[in-house]
This record gives C-alpha cells, structure tokens and sequence, in this order.
C-alpha cells in the first residue's frame, strides 16, 4: 500500500496515517512515513484518546485497516473516529458492528447480492479491492538448487500459511503428486511441516516429496517464487498476497471460486489479469485443471507468456488506475455524508 499513499491527489486529499504499530525502522515504514501527509504515532494513547485525536484534526473518512486481525484495535472505531468509517482490505468478511458504514470490495470477491449478510454497504471498485505496488522488484529466479529444490519435476506450490490447509485441497495435492512422476509440493516453513508430511505418507504419498521454504526478505522471497511451475489456492480460505505476489512473478494461480469473500480473492485477482481461465467453479475442476496444465508443458509456457504480457497492462497491476477508482469512492462516501444520506451501496465506473 505503500505507492497508493503516496500517489494521492494532494490537491484533493490529506492522508493521514493512524500508527499504533511498534517502529521497526524498516526501510518499509520509512517509506510509508514519506508517504503520509501527517503519521501520527498513537502507541501510548487509549482508543477513546486516538478516536479523540482523529476528531480533533478533522478526519472526515476513517478507515479500517486491520478489522478482526492480530492487534488490532477496533475499539477506536466504536468511539467515533470520524463521521464516516470504512472496513477495507485487513479482514475479509464482515465487523457485524453498527459503527462501520460501508466496506471496500469488487464485484467477484464480494457481489451486491451479499449485502443482506452485511452490516456495511458495499462499494465496489470496478477491477480489484487490492492495491499492488508497482515498485516491487521483478527479478531473475535463483537457481532451483539455490530455492532448496530439486533439478528437475514439476513444482507444485503453496505458500500460505499452514492454518489455511484443509484436508480438502490437501487431498488434491496429494492426488496430484501421485499423478505427475517427479513433482514436488512446495510449502512454506510454517507450523505443521511433519504433520503435513505424516498426512502424506497416510495417503502414500512420500513424504519427502513436500519441500519447506524457509521464511525469508520480501525481496528474496518474490524472487524465488519463479522457481514454482504453478500456484495450488487453499479453500475455505485462500491466497491473498500471496496470490498477487506469484502472479506478479508470473506464476499460474489456479483457484476455485469459494463461497465467500475470503474464498474469492485469488479469482478476484485473475479476473482483474484478465486471466479467467485459471478460476474453476468446482474442486474437481480445480483438480482437473491443475491436473492438466502439469502435464501439458506448451500449455503452461503459454499462460506463462501470457502472464508476464498482462503484468504490464492489465487492472490488476495498474497503479494510477487503481488509485483513482477508490479516490472516487471516497468523494462519492463524502457528497453522501455531505448532502445528510444515508450510506447506500454503490459501484464506481471504471475509468479510461
């Protein structure tokens, strides 16, 4: 989010940065500082004194960055930091509480037909609810040798976070090994590395054929990513960040379109790339097209080809663009709020 802060409209916005995370001194957080027309450190304040402040210094939108996730302070938001407040892209489903207005979305990761379920209106951006950083590197891959790998098989991947691995998918993955001689399934060094390997020799899978990558730099991190053939997405809930920084390495994603937002997003993120192919309906169509594209070389160097094209072109990538579609949403919140409407749901027009 760092390039979105930073490429606001100053003549039509402040931005202002509620920061009650300890200071890492990352090069990462002095990037968003430089980004921020005001960063206001409220680590030592109680929620009623940060909600105070906001409203002292005239916040007219508020919005959630963390919602229901680690450390977050929501308690903020009940005290009324701003007279309209927004739920956005830390926490995807709803807060069921009274005091968020409205939630940031797009039409595949949360449909207007959802809105009974939630207590905030949503607001669609026309291609994706996730900002990308267009700074990010874009590198060689290492070695497979050098990313822990063997020299040769296909590299089946995932690299959320094991919490997210049912026996569901697991049970694909596992089919899908014993389906393609050589391959390898590439995990992240998470919490349940031997019990995912003890899983696999149930199912007569060897366990050595899950590799572990160990946690490394962000920058590292995306490099390496190349050195997976195709990205396997977890259900009920999927890739994130995760799925944007693969394709953004050029690496296949397949997913299944989940039953809910947090299911939804790696098919989100595919639509905004404008690469719809690689969303199946169903798990067996998941299987099948994972399936099918490990064993079909040609096929696989053309979505590859294809990928590294729409990075450059397509939504999803499109920084200046995205910035613009949610600038909208916001004057839209604001001429409502303003003219004494209630907040209603509403899409935002793609622009030129």
């Amino acid at each position: 989010m760092a390039d979105l802060f930073a490429r606001h409209d100053r003549t039509r916005f402040e931005v202002v940065a509620i920061s009650y995370g300890g200071d890492d001194n990352s090069p990462i957080r002095a990037r968003l500082r430089q980004g921020f027309d005001r960063f206001i450190d409220v680590q030592t304040l109680s929620d009623t004194q940060v909600a105070a402040t906001m409203r002292e210094i005239g916040v007219d939108i508020a919005v959630d960055l963390k919602g229901y996730t680690s450390w977050a302070r929501n308690a903020i938001f009940a005290h009324g930091a701003a007279p309209v407040q927004v739920s956005w892209l830390g926490y995807p489903g709803p807060m069921a509480a009274d005091f968020y207005d409205y939630v940031i979305a797009d039409p595949v990761v949360l449909p207007h037909a959802e809105q009974p379920f939630w207590d905030e209106k949503i607001v669609h951006l026309p291609d994706t609810y996730q900002p990308n950083d267009p700074l990010r590197p874009h590198m060689p891959p290492p070695s497979r040798a050098e990313a822990g790998l063997p020299g040769s098989g296909f590299v089946f991947a995932c690299f959320n976070n094991h919490r997210k691995i049912g026996p569901g998918p697991f049970d694909i993955w596992m089919r899908l090994l014993a389906s393609v001689p050589g391959s390898v399934l590439w995990l992240l060094d998470d919490s349940a590395n031997e019990a995912l390997r003890g899983h696999a020799a149930v199912r007569s899978v060897d366990p050595a054929r899950l590799m572990f990558a160990p946690k490394v730099e962000a920058t590292l991190h995306l490099r390496r990513l190349c050195c997976a053939d195709l990205m396997l997405d977890t259900l009920p809930c999927g890739m994130h960040t995760t799925a944007s920084d693969a394709l953004w390495m050029g690496v296949p994603v397949v997913t299944c379109r989940g039953k809910s937002f947090a299911g939804r997003v790696a098919a989100g993120l595919l639509t905004a790339l404008e690469c719809p192919e690689l969303i199946a309906e169903t798990m067996e169509e998941y299987e099948a097209l994972a399936l099918a594209l490990a064993q079909d070389p040609a096929r696989l160097a053309a979505l590859k080809a294809k990928l590294a094209g729409e990075r450059l072109t397509a939504p999803l990538f499109d920084a200046p663009r995205f910035c613009r579609h949610l600038e909208q949403a916001y004057v839209t919140i604001m001429e409502m709020a303003r003219a004494g409407q209630a907040p209603r749901a509403f899409s935002v027009a793609a622009d030129s």
